[in-house]
């Protein structure tokens, strides 16, 4: 599996900060921060999105029933939720958003805490090696769990 990359937009670029100042670990640690924050932002609105569409459609459907509404319709808009849900559940907008934000939070703990030469940067030599290392295990954990995740998914369809 190939490492992930960060492509920034210029609206996700690393805010308020010197990146000539910044060493390889940190301009990492800054990029991870916004991609997990920017990707735990763009699943929660589609999470959200798609459950007030399943609840409007299903709160609409007995007012339609009850209306006389022909049954194509009626049928329809169960038809629909079952579309949206089936979405939800292929995309894994939920899991993602809080994998995501929870990695992101880890993150900005790590950064705080190298920042501030504690917990396990105190008393370090070179700092930015074990910058580098506790980034790429925090990112690398939660590659590992995504692919375990799609693995059981796959397993789970194949079965079906």
């Amino acid at each position: 599996m190939p490492a992930r990359t960060v492509e920034l937009r210029p609206e996700e670029q690393v805010p308020n900060v010197n990146q000539a100042t910044l060493s390889p670990a940190q301009t990492r640690l800054e990029e991870q921060i916004v991609w997990y924050d920017v990707r735990s932002r763009q699943n929660q609105h589609w999470f959200k999105a798609l459950k007030i569409c399943q609840i409007v459609i299903a709160a609409a459907i007995p007012v339609a029933a009850a209306a006389s509404a022909p049954l194509w319709l009626i049928g329809s808009g169960g038809a629909l939720i079952v579309i949206l849900e089936g979405l939800q559940q292929l995309q894994q907008y939920q899991q993602n958003w809080t994998t995501y934000r929870s990695t992101c939070e880890r993150l900005k703990h790590e950064k705080f805490l190298f920042l501030s030469h504690a917990g396990p940067y105190a008393g370090v030599s070179n700092l930015e090696s074990l910058l580098a290392e506790r980034v790429e295990g925090l990112v690398s954990q939660e590659h590992a769990a995504w692919v375990s995740h799609h693995d059981e998914s796959k397993q789970v369809g194949a079965g079906a």
